[in-house]
């Protein structure tokens, strides 16, 4: 995937076409700010050999976004203050997550470390939602956009008209919400309100990762896997299922996938935002430790 550029901001591409376990990047020409850090190892070499990174952003705390932290080491980092806790601490990020399952926990307690450098990290500067950031080039407009997590960032470039919407990827998958603090309402109002900013394109972490124009069907669609995710799930309560029925019917993944510690895990996060908020709505009742649509 080629490299894109609008004016001074540039989409660096995630290895993989930007897939997880990578994520796309944005860097800032002159200013030389890098937004995350999960694309490309070389990629990043190239940009401290030439141009040169003086400053690293985080969207969110997400692993995929941390990878390649190990390289700026020495540099200033800004996150958003709500979100330090998982950076510094891999119990914690295991929490925030809402991983229970020990069996769980010990896998990602090897790969975090392993496979996406994560180590006890510290903000030296943290965003204030709503500030303008002054970067020479162009001026940055912070964007406090919860959902997805509670403290995610996305960022508007006024002057060249770009807007970085980070994991709001707009992807066929669709959102992810499945964190403990992660939010299918929040999700949907944060991206509605960043379909509002007057940009002209449009970044993203994963995949194409770069849109121009009007992205009002891109957002409709993104948002339409929500619905369609909750109406499978109310088809399949049409009789009393377990939990473990319903993180077997791979509503999410389609079937079943390896290794468990991400995919059934993943399955059962997601479900479990969905079926708090249709019990809220009165729509699915539990009733000895079985799930059942109400009508």
């Amino acid at each position: 995937m080629p490299e894109r550029s609008f004016g001074p901001i540039r989409l660096i591409p995630g290895a993989n076409k930007g897939r997880y376990p990578h994520s796309n990047s944005v860097y800032v020409e002159g200013a030389g700010v890098l937004i995350d850090a999960g694309a490309d190892e070389a990629a990043y070499r190239e940009l401290l050999a030439g141009p040169g990174v003086k400053e690293v952003w985080l969207s969110h705390w997400h692993e995929d976004h941390l990878t390649y932290l190990d390289l700026f080491e020495g540099l200033p980092l800004r996150q958003m203050a709500i979100e330090a806790e998982p950076l510094a601490d891999l119990e914690a990020f295991l929490d925030w997550y809402g991983i229970g399952k020990e069996e769980y926990r010990d896998y990602w307690r090897r790969t975090l470390p392993t496979d996406f450098h994560f180590r006890p990290r510290r903000a030296t500067r943290h965003f204030t939602p709503g500030e303008v950031i002054d970067l020479g080039t162009c001026t940055a407009e912070v964007i406090h956009a919860p959902g997805h997590t509670p403290g995610f960032t996305a960022f508007f470039f006024r002057e060249p008209e770009v807007c970085y919407l980070g994991d709001y990827d707009l992807t066929r998958f669709g959102p992810w919400y499945g964190d403990r603090d992660g939010s299918i309402d929040g999700t949907i109002a944060s991206l509605r309100r960043l379909q509002q900013v007057p940009a002209k394109a449009w970044l993203t972490s994963h995949e194409d990762g770069c849109f121009e124009g009007d992205i009002a069907a891109a957002c409709d669609a993104y948002l339409a896997v929500i619905d369609e995710r909750e109406a499978k799930l109310l088809e399949f309560l049409a009789k009393p299922r377990s939990f473990e029925d319903i993180v077997a019917a791979c509503i999410v993944y389609r079937k079943p996938r390896e290794p468990k510690a991400f995919f059934e895990w993943g399955e059962g996060a997601i479900m479990g935002k969905h079926l708090e908020r249709l019990m809220q709505r009165g729509a699915v009742a539990l009733e000895g430790g079985r799930y059942r649509r109400t009508s």
